[in-house]
């Protein structure tokens, strides 16, 4: 396995988990959904400002890293180029997502007074959580994804095919 293969993993792996983790604690965390009108509209602008300033750079450097996974995978089998483009897609399926209609819930109650909310913001923070849900769920299928191609690639002694990429032509 070449080193630019198992660096661009690395990078992927860590990327994608870190987008997958972050986007799962918005599920996981009920006291959010609990949250008083007011509070929730702020704690949701404050994401809004946050996200939209770390997540991009974050996904476009795991989608560059991704690609360079599948075509690096090409010559490491179908169920292992099959997996890895997978997880691509996934990434950019969550990307697509994202921007054609979770932004446009996100603009909308940006542009709301906390102190004084529409009569139906409670209907666009289920419409945005349950778009979120499903992110989220393509989110953790791409991080399977990348964990699956790389155990399948590593093969039974992992330690031996790494310290190959590494050092290649050591012991040979």
């Amino acid at each position: 396995m070449s080193l630019v293969l198992v660096a661009s993993r690395t990078v992927a792996l860590l990327l994608v988990g870190l987008y997958a983790g972050g986007v799962l604690f918005v599920v996981i965390a009920p006291s959010v959904a609990r949250m008083p009108g007011p509070a929730y509209v702020r704690y949701w602008q404050a994401l809004n400002v946050d996200y939209g300033r770390a997540m991009p750079p974050l996904l476009l450097a795991g989608i560059v890293a991704m690609v360079l996974i599948a075509v690096l995978s090409w010559h490491h089998g179908w169920l292992v180029f099959g997996v890895s483009s997978a997880a691509l897609i996934l990434v950019i399926l969550t990307v697509v997502l994202t921007l054609t209609a979770l932004e446009p819930l996100n603009r909308i109650a940006d542009a709301w007074n906390p102190d004084q909310l529409p009569a139906d913001w409670q209907e666009s923070r289920r419409r945005w959580f349950n778009l979120h849900l499903i992110r989220t769920v393509l989110a953790l299928a791409a991080f399977a994804c990348l964990i699956t191609a790389q155990t399948l690639d590593l093969g039974p002694d992992p330690a031996a095919r790494v310290d190959q990429a590494v050092s290649p032509g050591v012991g040979s």
